[in-house]
C-alpha cells in the first residue's frame, strides 16, 4: 500500500462531495464536519491530543474554534450532485463557485405546478398535458437560451422589504412591488430524454386549499392584473402518467433550474415543476471530470456515511479510508498535499 508522507499538517482545502437526494445542504455539511473536525488532516495533531476525538458542536465560537467549514452553494434537498466543500482558509474561496458555471440534468414533470416549484411542494394548479409534444417543448427552449431574465419562486427565502416572499404568498399580504427578475445566461438548453408516460413520478398527493389559493392570488395583487389560479382539468384516460422530460443544462451563476422548468410549462400551454435534479458541474469540480483537464471530482457520500458509523482501521499510510479518499481529490489552498510514496 503507498505511504502519505506529512510534509505539513493540518491544511487548508477544497474537495466535492457527491450530496444525495434527501438532506439539505447543512446536514451534509455538519456530519462532515464531525469527521472533519477529529482528522489531523485537518485539525492541529496537538490539539486534538488535548481535546481528544469527540462529537464536534454545530453552531458558536466552539465550534469555529476547532475548524471553519462551509460550502460553495446550496443544493434544495430533492437535488444530487456536486456540491463543494471548503475547509479552514479554503472557505475563503468559496464565493468563487457561488457565480460560476453549473451544469444540471432535471426531469420535468408536466400538467401541474406546485409552490416550490418541485415535487417538495404542494399542487396551486394543475392544466393540460396532453397535447404537448416533443417538437413543442424544442421549440420551445430557444426562448430560454442565452440572456434571459428570470423571477424567482414566490414561495422563496428571498426577502422583500425584511419579509420573505414566501411569507407573502402564505399570509395573503399584496406585494408591495414585482419581484425583481435576475439577468442570468442559459450557455445550453437541450432535452437529455423524452421520458413520455413511461415512468414512475406523479404528482405531488398534498395540494393548496382554496384559502392557500385566495391567498396566493391576494399577494399577487399587486404585480398581476386579476391573478386567479384555478385547476384546467383534463379527462382521465387509465392509468396514463403524465408526460415527463429530461432536460440538461449549462447555466450561469443564480439561475433557477426550477424556474426554467415552471417558466416552459407556462410556454408550452400547460403545467410543469421538477421531480429529480442533479448538479453534474461546479465550476471544475463535476460527477465526470473530463480527463484532459484540471477538473476535479467528487467523494462518493456513501465513504462518508459508511465513516460515520464506523471510521475503520488506519491504513500502513496513515489514514483512514474516507481521508485517503479526500486525499485524493483535495485541493490544497494552503500547504503542500500529502504525497503518495511507495
Amino acid at each position: 500500500m503507498p505511504k502519505v508522507t506529512l510534509p505539513q499538517l493540518p491544511v487548508s482545502g477544497l474537495f466535492a462531495v457527491m450530496k444525495p437526494s434527501g438532506p439539505t445542504s447543512m446536514s451534509v455539511i455538519n456530519d462532515l464536519k464531525q469527521l472533519v473536525g477529529n482528522s489531523r488532516l485537518f485539525v492541529d495533531a496537538d490539539k486534538l491530543e488535548t481535546r481528544g476525538k469527540g462529537k464536534i458542536p454545530t453552531r458558536g465560537k466552539r465550534a469555529r474554534g476547532i475548524v471553519k467549514i462551509g460550502q460553495g452553494g446550496t443544493l434544495d434537498p430533492l437535488a444530487d450532485g456536486v456540491l463543494v466543500v471548503g475547509i479552514g482558509k479554503g472557505t475563503r474561496h468559496l464565493n468563487e463557485f457561488l457565480d460560476c458555471v453549473k451544469e444540471y440534468r432535471t426531469t420535468a414533470l408536466l400538467g401541474c405546478e406546485t409552490d416550490t416549484y418541485d415535487s417538495e411542494g404542494s399542487r396551486v394548479r394543475v392544466a393540460p398535458w396532453r397535447h404537448v409534444t416533443r417538437e413543442a417543448v424544442e421549440s420551445a427552449l430557444s426562448n430560454f437560451r442565452g440572456e434571459i431574465h428570470q423571477a424567482p419562486p414566490i414561495f422563496s427565502a428571498l426577502k422583500m422589504e425584511g419579509r420573505p416572499l414566501y411569507d407573502y404568498a402564505r399570509k395573503g399580504i399584496p406585494l408591495p412591488r414585482p419581484i425583481e427578475k435576475r439577468k442570468v445566461t442559459i450557455h445550453s438548453l437541450d432535452i437529455l430524454e423524452w421520458k413520455g408516460s413511461d415512468h414512475q413520478f406523479r404528482w405531488p398527493e398534498k395540494e393548496f386549499t382554496s384559502d392557500e389559493k385566495k391567498a396566493m392570488e391576494k399577494a399577487l395583487e399587486g404585480v398581476e392584473e386579476n391573478p386567479i389560479i384555478k385547476d384546467e382539468l383534463e379527462p382521465a384516460v387509465g392509468d396514463e402518467s403524465p408526460t415527463a422530460f429530461v432536460l440538461s443544462m449549462k447555466v450561469s451563476g443564480g439561475t433557477y433550474v426550477r424556474s426554467i422548468v415552471h417558466d416552459l410549462g407556462h410556454a408550452v400551454g400547460s403545467a410543469a415543476h421538477v421531480v429529480t435534479l442533479t448538479r453534474s458541474r461546479q465550476g471544475r469540480f463535476a460527477l465526470e471530470p473530463a480527463t484532459d483537464s484540471e477538473d476535479k471530482g467528487c467523494v462518493p457520500w456513501d465513504v462518508f456515511s459508511q465513516a460515520s458509523e464506523s471510521e475503520g482501521d488506519v491504513g500502513e499510510d496513515g489514514w483512514t479510508q474516507w481521508e485517503r479518499e479526500v486525499i485524493d481529490h483535495l485541493e490544497i489552498v494552503e500547504g503542500p498535499k500529502p504525497q503518495k510514496t511507495s
